[in-house]
């Protein structure tokens, strides 16, 4: 019996090995890479939103011009609130003049939440404390040794660019300094209280 041999096929078609496949996970990780890039921007952006939707937030400088000051009072030429430089915190620093014009640098650090906190540098003021009314309104409370010596209202208005400080002093303050080893009294001693309101422009 003969064997037949069956003829080859040619059918032209070459199948590649697998050396020469195309890889796509290389183009997986990419597109993982790039979500994880846009993700993250929108969390930095997300965070920076924060920080800026607060009103309080930035440099306020005094405008003179529109404010009511009693005569011989301290005033804050320029205030800044700052909610980044500690976590959870506020830092709150005031430069400006006493009633005899020497200069005033003094920083509160604390959270608006009504309680007291150490102030530095403020002649009149040992502690200081701030509650949130609502997001654009604080209520402040300023103490000497215990005693309360001032109290008002921090209101920024609707369109973010100014802030109105209305600040009044019992009836029974007195502000006192001492000067070489002398009780100096100021024109604000000698009044039975004070009322101020301030207009701050933010920068």
């Amino acid at each position: 019996m003969v064997e037949r041999q069956l003829p080859k096929l040619h059918t032209g078609v070459r199948f590649p090995s697998p050396a020469h496949l195309p890889i796509k996970t290389g183009l997986k990780v990419k597109e993982m890479k790039n979500k994880t890039i846009v993700l993250s921007l929108g969390l930095i952006l997300v965070a920076g939103g924060l920080y800026a939707a607060d009103p309080f937030e930035g440099t306020w400088k005094l405008n003179e011009s529109k404010s009511q000051l009693t005569r011989g009072t301290d005033k804050d030429t320029k205030i800044v609130y700052n909610s980044r430089l500690i976590r959870d915190k506020v830092t709150v620093t005031a430069d400006g003049v006493e009633g005899d014009g020497t200069p005033i640098h003094s920083r509160w650090k604390g959270k608006f939440d009504g309680k007291d906190y150490k102030v530095t540098g403020d002649p009149d003021a040992d502690m200081r404390s701030y509650k949130k009314i609502n997001d654009r309104t604080l209520f402040m409370t300023a103490k000497k040794s215990g005693e309360v010596v001032a109290q008002g209202l921090i209101v920024v208005s609707a369109d973010g660019k100014s802030q109105d400080v209305t600040l009044t002093s019992p009836d029974a303050v007195m502000s006192v300094y001492r000067e070489k080893g002398k009780e100096k009294t100021t024109e604000k001693a000698k009044e039975k209280g004070f009322r101020n309101k301030a207009i701050y422009d933010k920068e």
